[in-house]
């Protein structure tokens, strides 16, 4: 193989990068200008140019990185990789399995993709059609209303300092996403920082609305983050429970009315974020407190459905990947 002399790459070009990400070899269909953060390797006469990016995505570049805190490939050692030589018309038959192959894949792939988003946009079609049609009863509260009088929708932490093993669990921006937030992977602080923000402290259940960065996603606190605390970036909500069950609360939260409010409210360039003056006049739309329970175990049912489909389509995207790997590691094996 040969390395593009120049910025000019011609099509056929493999791309392997020079720095950063070395690991994904991309396969140029098109004449293209190159950048000084990726090499262009071309192939010679003795070599199909599909059969040269078949070996790439199969090789672990990681091996030959001279990078310390960037990944990074040297040109020498890229160019003295050997590769398996059939004669060209061989190499041109194991292209043609390959491609037809790796088209069925990420036609497979792509389905997958799709039916695991389908199953994410049922639930949150149901969840929106309850709040957007709902019935006799509602009433709309502003989240401050809401609350207990205990709940002081406020921030939390702002200089949570550096890891105390054994020491007090915080909940940060970076550890929402999922449902439930448990012990395991917390950062634990100094106890005494945690002190001027009594007013954030976990009961436990509590929801948990980020307010900076990714502003609208919510959690819920598991019963054993009870005495533990939040960063600023976090505010702690616990609804009064004559008006709001509080697992029905966390998809009223989640709920389009009150994201839409979310994302209205939402400021800033470098940092989004939302005040807690606005977060406070959140209107919320919420139905009779004797329907809460049943509507917030329809939504559950629902979502450990969405959940079980998720993971059945993520582990066939993880299959055709392997699929993938299997049949390269045949090719240059001579298994093909």
């Amino acid at each position: 193989m040969g390395m593009a002399t120049d910025y000019i790459c011609e099509a056929g070009t493999t791309i392997i990068g020079r720095k950063g990400n070395i690991n994904s070899p991309i396969y140029s269909e098109t004449r293209f200008w190159n950048v000084d953060t990726a090499f262009g390797l071309t192939a010679k006469a003795c070599l199909d140019s599909r059969f040269l990016y078949y070996f790439c995505l199969l090789y672990d570049f990681g091996a030959l990185n001279r990078g310390t805190t960037i990944p990074s490939l040297v040109k020498s050692e890229l160019l003295n990789i050997s590769i398996p030589l059939p004669p060209l018309p061989e190499q041109q038959r194991i292209v043609a399995i390959l491609d037809e192959a790796f088209a069925g894949i990420a036609t497979a792939r792509a389905n997958a993709e799709q039916n695991r988003q389908n199953a994410r946009t049922l639930f949150e079609s149901h969840l929106q059609s309850v709040f957007s049609l709902r019935g006799d009863g509602w009433v709309e509260k502003t989240l401050d209303e809401a609350v207990d009088n205990r709940c002081s929708l406020s921030y939390g932490i702002v200089q949570p300092g550096e890891d105390q093993p054994d020491g007090l669990p915080i909940v940060r921006p970076t550890d929402l996403g999922i449902k439930t937030i448990e012990l395991d992977g917390l950062k634990r602080i100094d106890p005494s920082l945690a002190d001027s923000y009594r007013r954030t402290t976990l009961r436990g259940g509590d929801l948990l609305l980020c307010v900076r960065g990714s502003t609208g996603v919510i959690s819920i606190a598991s019963d054993a983050l009870a005495g533990g605390n939040v960063t600023r970036g976090i505010v702690p909500i616990h609804f009064d429970d004559t008006l709001v069950n509080q697992n029905f609360g966390y998809y009223l939260m989640r709920s389009e009315p009150v994201q839409q409010q979310i994302r209205e409210k939402t400021y800033g360039a470098a940092l989004m974020q939302i005040n807690i003056r606005d977060l406070r006049n959140l209107i919320l739309p919420i139905p009779p407190r004797a329907a809460q329970a049943e509507l917030a175990d329809r939504f559950e049912s629902m979502l450990e459905e969405t959940r079980r489909l998720e993971a059945l389509y993520q582990r066939k995207l993880e299959a055709l990947d392997e699929l993938k790997q299997s049949l390269l590691h045949q090719a240059f094996s001579g298994a093909l």
